[in-house]
C-alpha cells in the first residue's frame, strides 16, 4: 500500500536496514528503467539514525507574584538518517555514506522508503553487528558498471553460449547499488541464498521482506510494480 509523506514528517520512524529506492530521470536511469521494465533505478540502505538534542533558550512571560519573566531551556530533537549506497554523488563514485536529507533534497526523480517487516526486523536485529561490519568494510570500494549491465539484461542467462554476457557470478571487488544492498541483507540473514550480483534495484523492492505500507518521499505518487511479492530465497541462481 503506497502512501505519500514529506521526509521530515517520517524521518524519525526510519531504522537501519530499511531500504530507500530511487527512480531517476538521467539517461542512465532511463536505460535502467527500460531494461528492468520498472520505475526503480537505484537503491540504498539506511545504516545510521542519529538523534541530536539542541537547547533553545527563550523568555516566557508569567503573572506570578515572584517574577514577571522566567527563562526556560527547551530540548528539541533532530533526526539525521544516513544511507549507504554504491553511486555517483558530489563528484565521488563508488560505495559511500550520505545524509538522506541531502539525497532527498537534490535528487531528480522519485524516492520511496521501504520499511522492513516485523519478521525481517527481528532477524536483522539478531545479526545487525555482522551487517554493520560488512557494510563498513565496503566503504570506498569502486562502482561496478559492467556487472550492473549483466544483472539488468537477463534474457541470455540460460543460453549455453551467451550466458557469460549477461549472467554475473558473484564478485565483490566492486559494487553496483542493488548488489551491495542484496549482499548486506544476506549478511544480516534477511534474505538467503541469493546471487547478489544478479539482483537489480527493482528485485530488492519486490522481495517479500517489507511491511505492506511503503512511503513515497518525492514524486507524483508512483506505485512500484510487484512490490513485496517475491520470495528472495536463491534468487539469481542458475540450477
Amino acid at each position: 500500500m503506497l502512501e505519500q509523506q514529506h521526509y521530515h514528517h517520517i524521518r524519525e520512524h526510519m531504522q537501519p536496514g530499511d531500504i530507500i529506492a530511487f527512480g531517476g530521470n538521467s539517461l542512465f536511469s532511463r536505460w535502467t528503467k527500460f531494461t528492468t521494465r520498472s520505475a526503480v533505478t537505484h537503491v540504498a540502505v539506511i545504516t545510521h539514525t542519529k538523534v541530536t538534542h539542541t537547547k533553545n533558550t527563550h523568555t516566557k512571560a508569567t503573572h506570578t507574584k515572584a517574577t514577571q519573566s522566567m527563562v526556560h531551556d527547551q530540548e528539541r530533537s533532530q533526526y539525521y538518517n544516513h544511507v549507504m549506497e554504491a553511486t555517483s554523488f558530489k563528484g565521488k563514485r563508488g560505495v559511500m555514506t550520505n545524509r538522506l536529507s541531502e539525497r532527498v533534497a537534490s535528487y531528480d526523480g522519485d524516492i520511496w522508503w521501504l520499511p522492513l517487516s516485523r519478521a525481517s526486523r527481528s532477524i536483522f536485529e539478531q545479526n545487525k553487528h555482522k551487517f554493520f561490519d560488512f557494510m563498513c568494510e565496503q566503504e570506498g570500494k569502486p562502482y561496478d558498471v559492467l556487472q550492473l549491465f549483466g544483472s539488468a539484461v537477463d534474457a541470455l542467462d540460460d543460453h549455453p553460449l551467451f550466458s557469460s554476457i549477461s549472467y554475473n557470478n558473484e564478485d565483490f571487488s566492486s559494487w553496483f547499488c542493488s548488489e551491495l544492498i542484496a549482499e548486506g541483507l544476506k549478511t544480516a540473514g534477511v534474505v538467503t541464498g541469493v546471487n547478489s550480483s544478479e539482483v537489480t534495484p527493482v528485485d530488492i523492492c519486490r522481495f517479500n521482506i517489507f511491511k505492506k505500507r511503503y512511503v513515497q518521499l518525492k514524486g507524483e505518487g508512483r506505485v512500484i510494480a510487484g512490490f513485496n511479492s517475491l520470495v528472495p530465497d536463491n534468487w539469481g541462481q542458475i540450477a
